[in-house]
């Protein structure tokens, strides 16, 4: 059995979920797809995060998940949310996806924590959420040369611009600190005609597909 066969044969079927959060899947269903080519001061962005018990999707659990809003470029405090995911995983990834809308979202290196999101959407909602993700990891080295243009690790950006945040290696702690990175390379991408989440997206492809492994 393959990865995707694995995946899928775990998936909750959402007609078992509680009328709440079937009501609640549903809203967020219905919302509109978000339009990435809208300036972004324009443009809400939700920077997500996870604590992790390792960094084997299928293996290793998924701990706790984070989120924060950025709108009109400004870290929005009153729009975060923290949770374990014992003993209600649902309801904590519905609360997610709930302050996410449509997004677009935010990480720092999809290839944990963007997976480990989507596996557990799956899992606990029965749900492949079709979310626009942004991955700092890459469109940063497309940004600034701090890192000689190569990803490299959240630490080293943070002491690059100086970033604290009041915990490390908690989810919404180091969310508070991609979002204040988020914040630095939206203002850098704007003086070099970047200006929407579209064309981050873009960068961020271009990096992959410059810097392969």
């Amino acid at each position: 059995m393959n990865w995707l066969s694995r995946l899928l044969s775990n998936r909750t079927d959402p007609s078992n979920l509680d009328e709440g959060l079937r009501k609640a899947l549903a809203d967020w269903q219905s919302l509109p797809r978000p339009d990435l080519s809208r300036p972004h001061f324009e443009t809400r962005y939700v920077v997500l995060n996870t604590e992790a018990g390792g960094f084997e999707v299928e293996r290793d659990p998924l701990l706790a998940v984070a989120g924060i809003a950025i709108r009109g470029n400004t870290v929005i405090g009153a729009e975060s949310y923290h949770a374990r995911l014992d003993p209600d995983p649902a309801t904590a990834l519905m609360n997610l996806l709930t302050l996410c809308g449509k997004g677009p979202v935010v990480v720092y290196n999809s290839a944990l924590n963007r997976a480990m999101l989507e596996h557990a959407f799956g899992r606990h909602l029965g749900l492949e959420a079709d979310l626009d993700w942004i991955d700092l990891y890459w469109v940063l080295p497309g940004l600034f040369d701090h890192s000689g243009g190569r990803p490299t690790n959240l630490a080293n950006w943070m002491k690059s611009f100086d970033i604290e945040t009041f915990q490390r290696q908690h989810a919404l702690g180091d969310a508070y600190a991609i979002a204040q990175l988020l914040l630095a390379a939206i203002a850098y991408a704007g003086q070099r005609g970047l200006s929407s989440a579209h064309s981050l997206s873009d960068l961020e492809q271009a990096r992959r597909q410059l810097i392969r492994p």
